[in-house]
């Protein structure tokens, strides 16, 4: 399983007991595929969907049906489609149990940064109404970038999408709550040690008491 599939899969344990839930661009359009036995979801897309399904195969995808990614996808029985507003409308007006969205940089104080980068912009598209209308926050994202410096930091330096929002960051290495404010190591991949989880992450945090191996 590669990390992307593993972040997925981790992402989905966090559906279980939502029933609208927003998958972001990027890395969270793949959750869609790993949905947990027995859970039942409506994947909303902040392009106007409701009721996506996993992935279409090859050759079997509709060009009129698509993510907010813009990739294409599968539409359950009773799904709907919709004008923008009423996509917003959904998202700003609370309806929204979970929102898993990727970023840029995370921090210790819950706060991300997932829209802009110097010499690359390509604008906020509906992060900032998720992280403000969405019950709760997941991120995922690579623990380090390419250079191998920590994504998790003590304070972002990109320009913010929320302050203070995030409830849960998934990374390949580990899984990070917040609580009460402080950030938390609540799972961690087996072949790493907490000091080996400290080494590669800049943020400060505290060690769950019951700290488990990842969960996938």
């Amino acid at each position: 399983m590669n990390d992307r599939d593993k972040m997925s899969k981790r992402a989905g344990l966090e559906l279980i007991g939502a029933s609208i839930v927003n998958l972001g661009f990027g890395m969270p359009v793949n959750v869609a595929n790993f949905i947990p036995d027995g859970v039942e979801v409506q994947l909303e897309t902040e392009n106007s969907a409701l009721g996506m399904g996993p992935t279409p195969k090859l050759g079997e995808q509709n060009s009129d049906n698509a993510n907010a990614a813009g990739f294409p996808i599968t539409l359950l029985p009773g799904a709907s489609i919709f004008d923008v507003g009423v996509s917003f409308g959904i998202i700003r007006g609370g309806h929204v149990d979970v929102a898993i969205l990727g970023a840029l940089e995370v921090d210790q104080e819950g706060s991300i940064a997932n829209w802009s980068m110097p010499s690359r912009s390509p604008g906020m598209g509906g992060a900032m109404d998720l992280v403000a209308g969405a019950k709760k926050i997941v991120i995922m994202l690579t623990h380090t970038n390419k250079a191998g410096k920590s994504k998790i930091l003590k304070k972002c330096t990109l320009p913010l999408t929320g302050y203070g929002v995030v409830d849960m960051i998934i990374t390949e290495k580990a899984v990070f709550k917040m609580v009460e404010g402080q950030l938390v190591l609540s799972e961690k991949d087996p072949a790493l040690s907490v000091e080996d989880v400290r080494a590669i992450t800049e943020a400060e945090f505290e060690v769950a008491a019951d700290l488990r191996d990842y969960q996938i």
